[in-house]
Parts: structure tokens; C-alpha cells; sequence
């Protein structure tokens, strides 16, 4: 038999979650004391509004561990739909703002690396040993009005033909499929490269535990990470994905959006392969970046969050 209880309105409940919170002392953070406030209180009211068992608590603890044991907080928070959140968000103070517009965000995921090597206009992106489809990579950045900017600096990193990212795959070289382009004076870059693939969470991963108790799977489609930037515009996180992969409108990241699935072509002409310098057929995908202007300053860096970095960096 279930037995409903009703004690949040009770002074001593109160007490409770002003104390828990430090509300009753004059130092620490403020603004943690509000949002843990917060927090507490609407953690209690799940308890008592879905009567949740000391035995479901206390699993719930344990996983908790579990999950910073493993490093997945950062798989789960996409997984669970909070960085496409924060994202919507954005979206609604920029519009707003009068700031709506260019390329479309979306999420970042947690695998950039910071100092990739930059290079003028073009780079390769692989190291010669990674297998897979060679791909061109290539666009135009420009301004809100079709101008194109020089200068800006685009910043690419994906996953190898296994889903796995260089820094955090001990197979792969230092930085291997991660570069930083400063585009040209028609604002157009370009980069060599392999095909990435999707990958999956790890499985029986703390993640995946969460996830196949919804009902859910944990695959990400094939895509191509952006940071692009240029003083005096809106910095821009985003990331395209390859038309025609099982999993591009069905991410468990929830990173999709129509404007950033992108067409591979397949080239297959001679000529144009070996003015590549390819060694037969690639891909060739086009992605091309609208810039917003700002005066703001804090819109034209990438938002601060631990990130990781290689030992050279």
C-alpha cells in the first residue's frame, strides 16, 4: 500500500533546505546558495510527489559515483538533452536581442581538444595512417550580408572511421583529425581529410544504463565539429552531419538541425582526384558559415568550460 505524505510545507522541511543550502550563513556563494536552494528543493518534492523509496534513493546515489568513477557526466548531459537546452536557450536571448541568425549553434560535445596546429587556408587534417574514404572539406565564411570574411579562424575536429577522437584514443596521433584553419581573403577554407563514422556510448557504460532504462539507444550519426570565430562576431559553435547515416535524425545527442545535414558527393573523376592528391574516389562535402556580428564581447568567445588539452598545448 502506498502512503502519500505531504511535508514539504512544514516549518521544519523549511528550516531544513534553508540550512542545507547555507541560506543561514553570512559566508560562501550566493548564487550557490540559490541554485543549490533550488536544487534541494525540488529534489525533496520529487521524493515526496513520486514517493520515492529509500532503496531508489540511495540506487540513485550509488550511480551518481558511478558516473564520475567513469568520466560520463559529459556523455550523459547531451544524452539526457541539456546542451541542446542551453542551446534553445541561447537561441532565445539572441532572438531577443536582435541577434538572431547566420549558421545555426548546436551542441559541442566533450571531446575538443584546445591548440590544434593552424595553418592559412588549408590543411590536412589526418596523419597518413588512419584508414578510410578521403574526404575534401571545404567553405566560405561570411558575414550576415554574403560578404566574405578573411581571417576568421575555423576550427575542425572529428572522429575517425571507428568513432574514436585522437586525445582521448590512445591508437591515434596527436591531434589527428583536428585542425584550425584561418581562412582565406575570399574567406574560404579548405581541408583534406578521412570520412568520420557515428559512434555509440560505451556499452555497459554508466550512460548506457540510464539510457536502455528509457527505452533509448546511445548512437550519434557521422558529423564534423565547428568552432569558428573573428573579432567583433558572434563566436559560433556547431557541427554538420552527413546526410543519409542511420542515426542523422535519430541522435542521442539531439544535435540535428535541418540547416547543418550536409551532402557528401562522391567524386569520381580522374582529374579532379588527382589534382587532390587523392588516391581514388573521395567525398567532397561543402559546408559554408554565416557569421553574426556583435559588440559584445563575451558572445565573441566560446563560452568557458573545462575542456581538455594536449601536454604540448
Amino acid at each position: 500500500m502506498t502512503i502519500t505524505t505531504n511535508i514539504m510545507n512544514t516549518d521544519h522541511v523549511k528550516e531544513l533546505l534553508h540550512k542545507a543550502a547555507g541560506l543561514d550563513k553570512e559566508t560562501g556563494s550566493a548564487r550557490n546558495k540559490q541554485i543549490m536552494h533550488r536544487l534541494l528543493t525540488d529534489i525533496y518534492t520529487m521524493i515526496e510527489d513520486l514517493d520515492i523509496t529509500p532503496e531508489e534513493f540511495w540506487q540513485g546515489v550509488n550511480y551518481l559515483n558511478e558516473l564520475g568513477a567513469n568520466g560520463e557526466a559529459v556523455l550523459l548531459a547531451p544524452g539526457l538533452g541539456f546542451d541542446h537546452f542551453l542551446d534553445l536557450r541561447e537561441d532565445a536571448k539572441d532572438a531577443l536581442a536582435g541577434e538572431l541568425g547566420g549558421t545555426p549553434r548546436t551542441i559541442e560535445g566533450p571531446l575538443y581538444v584546445e591548440g590544434a596546429p593552424l595553418s592559412d587556408g588549408e590543411a590536412r587534417m589526418d596523419d597518413g595512417q588512419s584508414p578510410g574514404q578521403e574526404m575534401w572539406l571545404h567553405g566560405q565564411v561570411l558575414d550576415e550580408a554574403g560578404n566574405p570574411l578573411a581571417d576568421a579562424i575555423v576550427d575542425i575536429w572529428h572522429a575517425d572511421k571507428k568513432g574514436g577522437y585522437s586525445h582521448f584514443d590512445p591508437t591515434q596521433s596527436e591531434f589527428n583529425l583536428r585542425r584550425r584553419i584561418k581562412t582565406d581573403s575570399e574567406g574560404k577554407y579548405r581541408a583534406r581529410s578521412i570520412v568520420p563514422s557515428g559512434y555509440g556510448c560505451p556499452p555497459g557504460g554508466s550512460t548506457m544504463k540510464v539510457l536502455e532504462s528509457l527505452g533509448r539507444h546511445g548512437n550519434r550519426p557521422a558529423h564534423i565539429h565547428y568552432f569558428v570565430s573573428k573579432p567583433g562576431y558572434k563566436h559560433l559553435t556547431t557541427q554538420i552531419n552527413l546526410a543519409g547515416d542511420e542515426y542523422t535524425y535519430d541522435d542521442f545527442a539531439f544535435a540535428t538541425r535541418d540547416e547543418l545535414v550536409v551532402e557528401a558527393v562522391e567524386v569520381t573523376d580522374s582529374k579532379r582526384i588527382t589534382e587532390k592528391g587523392f588516391k581514388d574516389n573521395y567525398l567532397d562535402v561543402e559546408f559554408n558559415i554565416s557569421l553574426m556580428q556583435t559588440s559584445d564581447d563575451e558572445k565573441q568567445n566560446k563560452h568557458a568550460r573545462a575542456r581538455a588539452a594536449a601536454s604540448q598545448a
